[in-house]
């Protein structure tokens, strides 16, 4: 197993989106924290996944498509776009990854390689939100989408919730 962190939307979504691919086996929703000037905590999961089912660049690519990862938009302080990494072998690899996906977007990407510092879980009543929640409007707007996507770009690595 394998840990890995992705900040960029809501932590709610991102969340969702992690636990319905195969291969990623645990899910923490939070609040995470790299070096300055990036040291003040943004809405983030952790996730530990199996390499050998779903490889980091299919992880990265996910997360490109289902968050504003080419928008500088005002609430990117609150909303990181980032692959927090817990060494420099994942800092390569993902450099790397961003480097060939970028290739795939129209604009390019505003999602940054940042070490992990410091994580914090959020609150024990948002944990598992999209699974204990389904039918809020929340998740039928923001959430759905992200899942409706992933059913039709990441088929083979999709799994229900």
């Amino acid at each position: 197993m394998e840990k890995i962190g992705f900040g960029g939307g809501c932590h709610w979504c991102t969340e969702a989106v992690f636990q319905s691919l195969r291969g990623v086996e645990k899910v923490e929703q939070g609040f995470v924290k790299a070096d300055p000037p990036h040291d003040s905590f943004s809405e983030a999961v952790l996730i530990e996944f199996d390499v050998a089912a779903i490889p980091l660049e299919t992880l990265i690519e996910v997360h490109l498509r289902t968050h504003a990862s080419t928008s500088h938009h005002k609430m990117r302080g609150k909303y990181r776009s980032a692959v927090y990494v817990f060494d420099s072998r994942q800092a390569s690899e993902s450099q790397r990854a961003l480097k060939i996906l970028e290739q795939g977007f129209d604009q390019p990407l505003v999602t940054q390689i940042l070490e992990h510092k410091e994580f914090k879980l959020s609150d024990q009543r948002f944990q598992n939100y999209y699974v204990s929640n389904p039918d809020r409007p929340f998740c039928k707007s923001y959430i759905d989408p992200k899942l409706k996507l992933l059913t039709a770009r990441f088929s083979s690595n999709f799994k229900i919730i």
